[in-house]
């Protein structure tokens, strides 16, 4: 069987930030990430100190709930974009398709890499999904990311 580590540069592991204020969400995406591979996870419920990591310890994708309390899902992206966050980005929300791609656009629009926006809780074939990008290339930062939201056809 191949080894399902993640590329990275220089051989790190890819480090990940997951922010939710649900903790029992956060141990789930924790759970399904390690399902995939060896991954740096780190979890967060306050979308400020996230913001705050964002700066001082840069995650190379970060997995961001769009509701939550004091700062929701669109601030903080806005936020990230003012921030020039270049990590690549998956959305999640228990709100209907309607109001998760309208996020995603506003977080292009920003500048921001998104990978694509999925309804709570998330499967593990969608995350597996949403992460081929990065699990089958090596890590990189660019415009030209395939867009599995439109493609997969999930």
């Amino acid at each position: 069987m191949t080894d399902p580590t993640p590329p990275a540069a220089s051989g790190a592991r890819l480090r990940v930030l997951l922010l939710d204020d649900d903790a029992f969400m956060l141990s789930v995406l924790a759970d399904l990430l390690s399902d995939l591979g060896d991954f740096d996870i780190h979890c967060e419920t306050d979308a400020r100190r996230a913001l705050a990591s964002l700066a001082s310890n840069p995650p190379g994708l970060l997995l961001c709930d769009l509701s939550m309390p004091d700062m929701d899902g669109i601030e903080f992206m806005h936020a990230a974009g003012e921030a020039r966050f270049r990590g690549q980005i998956i959305l999640l929300s228990g709100m209907d398709s309607g109001v998760r791609r309208s996020a995603e656009r506003l977080a292009r629009a920003h500048g921001l890499q998104v990978l694509g926006a999925f309804k709570k809780p998330i499967s593990l074939d969608q995350l597996r999904a949403a992460l081929a990008p990065l699990l089958e290339a090596p890590v990189t930062v660019g415009p030209n990311l395939y867009n599995v939201t439109t493609h997969s056809g999930k």
